[in-house]
């Protein structure tokens, strides 16, 4: 089981589709050596350093927390079914209306498309909000998504940093 790192008032709260395998384990968000999550925040400007994985919870100390969609640990997201996503909806706005985020930052489109239903969205920031934070969604930084490359993850999340300061 992966723990949220999430307190009120944040300026993001970064929202993984769902746990890896490895993160569940360790119980430490963005665990596995392949994902990039943590180099690209530091590199997009949002950390000072590289955060270690162990370390995931001074993510906080930044003004940003962690969160995943749908609870269920898997080796790869395209795993989940719409149903999983279905059910997690009403715990998620739960959730974001209680901590009350600036912005909520979706890593990869699948799981903004099932709470918006959507069958298209552009990366970057949404015209509408939710739970009263605004949306942007991001590429996913798993090392499975070899879509986009560290320059690339770098540069969609930097607009988002830029957006924010």
């Amino acid at each position: 089981m992966l723990t949220d790192i999430i307190k009120k008032d944040l300026t993001i709260i970064f929202c993984g589709i769902n746990p890896g395998l490895t993160s569940a384990q360790y119980g430490h968000h963005f665990s596995n050596r392949s994902n990039r999550f943590w180099r690209v925040l530091n590199q997009a400007g949002f950390t000072p350093h590289q955060i270690a994985p162990d370390d995931d919870a001074t993510i906080l100390d930044f003004g940003y927390g962690l969160t995943t969609a749908v609870e269920r640990a898997t080796v790869r997201a395209d795993e989940l079914s719409k149903e999983e996503f279905h059910n997690s909806i009403e715990a998620f706005k739960t959730k974001m209306n209680h901590f009350q985020p600036k912005y909520i930052a979706f890593l990869g489109k699948p799981a903004y498309m099932a709470f918006s239903g959507k069958k298209q969205i552009a990366w970057g920031l949404q015209p509408e909000a939710c739970c009263g934070a605004k949306v942007w969604v991001l590429p996913n930084p798993s090392g499975l998504n070899r879509s986009f490359t560290l320059n690339d993850l770098v540069g969609y999340y930097r607009e988002l940093y830029q957006a924010i300061v």
